[in-house]
């Protein structure tokens, strides 16, 4: 995340949900969770294809709805952004999306992240 103006960049795989929705010029705020590494199997839900919707996802997981950007967040994670999609720049078959942040529910230093790299989970 960028301290000054806080913004943070997604990069996203072109053909996939989440590029379709965050690349419209009408696209919603949205919010980004940075997972614990101990969240393992609800990254595993997210990433699943025909998934359901994310309440339900959820359900069974402590979240709230954020006051800035109304999205769902879970709890336990390193940290939570709320954003609003500022700039979108087409990067072969990635779509990179640049947002300003809006509000940080929660953050801590506390933990290790869960970390894909290469097909798997890194461990560190």
């Amino acid at each position: 995340m960028s301290a000054e103006p806080p913004v943070v960049l997604l990069s996203l795989m072109a053909a996939s949900y989440p590029a379709e929705v965050l690349g419209r010029p009408d696209a919603p705020a949205f919010a980004v969770t940075l997972l614990a590494a101990d969240q393992r199997m609800l990254a595993g839900r997210f990433a699943a294809a025909g998934r359901p919707a994310a309440r339900l996802m959820l359900d069974d997981v402590p979240h709230a709805r954020g006051a800035a950007s109304g999205a769902l967040i879970p709890s336990g994670g390193l940290a939570a952004v709320e954003c609003v999609p500022q700039q979108r720049v087409d990067a072969g078959d990635h779509l990179l999306v640049i947002a300003r942040v809006t509000a940080v529910p929660y953050a801590t230093e506390d933990g290790k992240p869960l970390i894909r790299f290469r097909g798997g989970y890194a461990r560190f």
